[in-house]
């Protein structure tokens, strides 16, 4: 009943609003999608079908073709989760006690060309907890996924109605909200392995994940830059709007884009950073930057109407950095900044009573040394780390606003 009264209430709002539909603002989707009474999106619950239900009424609204199964503007996928967090998910057409199924919608603007451009992101989220919570008080609390993923979402739409209003595409454009990514990228896995087009005929394509918190320095992570050889110059010969863009060649990283990078086809993700209210319940929509949002929106829309007359674009391997990373017997526990851009290594958050806070250290410290190894980087950091053996103690050198200090750690 309750999931009936959430639908019937997306339906009356849209009815309300079907004449103006322009005015529906990314607040309004995400104020909708971050709610309360949708209790954290879970994939397979209530609230994420209600969810499912109110993203479908906005593609139809922005005039977008169904481009699911049967002519409709879902994908559903049924699934029993791993006991093994190591162990991914295998899908299943049978009926089994605990079995989940997730839905994505997908929505198509035909432009009648011969590629199509697929813009994507997840909409599930994480419930009331679970295995991928960072919360640690007692009891359950509804995390309500405003950053993660509702901003991606709102972004997603807000180029959907743009890119309707493109002259002459000469690529046809597939809106994808996926379910499942919290639990192991499983929306996207399966689209790929069972596309509602011709994935050969697939361009490239964007993925929106946490697009929401834009910081004062204006720093934008976008991933994927190395798997075609156009998106480098392209990204920068549009960024005239001020942004930081912290550059990533590799099409591997922990959201829905991966599982298009495996096929070979171009991937672009987009990303604002981490936060303290990541996978809590206080990553609410009143924290969301939308100006911020806004600036994103009008930058990703510049780079796809760029590429829209470039042609099927060119697939290329990426080094897989996932896979470089070593092995810690140590942490300083910090917990470091992604779209840092300078040299160094710098801190966005301490945690209690570990190495990095009983020596001192402070958020917004740029390690530049450990021991005798610098860390120009995130990767020679890591390597550095992983030199070093519970017990030992080591100079940790940091550049605080300008200043060089030391500071002795203990791991």
């Amino acid at each position: 009943m309750r999931a009936f009264i959430i639908v019937f209430s997306v339906i009356l709002f849209f009815s309300c609003k079907e004449e103006k539909i322009q005015s529906v603002t990314m607040q309004d989707d995400v104020s909708f999608l971050a709610s309360d009474s949708l209790n954290g999106r879970q994939t397979g619950t209530e609230g994420e079908l209600a969810a499912a239900a109110y993203i479908e009424k906005r593609l139809k609204a922005i005039g977008l073709q169904p481009k699911g199964v049967a002519a409709s503007y879902t994908q559903t996928f049924s699934f029993k989760p791993s006991s093994n967090p190591h162990e991914q998910a295998e899908y299943t057409n049978e009926t089994l006690e605990g079995m989940i199924t997730g839905t994505n919608v997908i929505g198509y603007l035909d432009n009648n060309a011969e590629h199509t451009v697929v813009i994507g992101a997840h909409y599930d989220h994480l419930g009331t907890g679970g295995e991928g919570s960072l919360y640690r008080e007692e009891g359950d609390a509804i995390h309500n996924g405003a950053d993660d993923n509702a901003s991606g979402v709102a972004i997603m739409l807000q180029l959907a109605e743009r890119l309707r209003q493109l002259p002459a595409p000469k690529n046809n454009y597939l809106f994808i909200a996926f379910s499942g990514e919290e639990m192991g990228l499983l929306g996207s896995n399966y689209f790929v392995k069972n596309p509602t087009v011709d994935a050969k005929k697939i361009n490239y394509m964007i993925n929106l994940d946490m697009v929401g918190r834009l910081n004062e320095e204006k720093t934008l992570a976008a991933y994927g830059v190395g798997t075609s050889p156009i998106f480098k110059q392209t990204l920068f010969a549009n960024n005239t709007f001020d942004l930081n863009i912290a550059e990533n060649d590799s099409g591997i990283g922990p959201s829905d884009h991966t599982s298009f990078y495996l096929a070979d086809i171009p991937v672009l993700f987009f990303f604002t950073g981490q936060h303290s209210d990541y996978h809590k319940p206080t990553d609410d929509t009143e924290k969301l930057n939308f100006d911020g949002m806004e600036t994103i929106t009008s930058y990703i829309e510049s780079i796809v109407k760029d590429l829209d007359g470039a042609g099927k674009l060119a697939f290329r391997k990426t080094k897989n950095e996932s896979e470089e990373v070593p092995a810690f017997k140590v942490a300083l526990g910090v917990v470091p900044d992604y779209l840092f851009t300078g040299e160094g290594m710098r801190i966005d958050g301490i945690s209690e009573d570990k190495p990095a806070q009983k020596a001192g250290l402070q958020k917004g410290d740029v390690v530049i040394k450990l021991g005798d190894k610098e860390t120009k980087d995130m990767m020679s950091y890591m390597k550095a780390l992983a030199t070093f053996e519970e017990g030992q103690t080591i100079e940790v050198t940091v550049n605080r606003s300008g200043e060089i200090i030391t500071f002795e750690v203990t791991f």
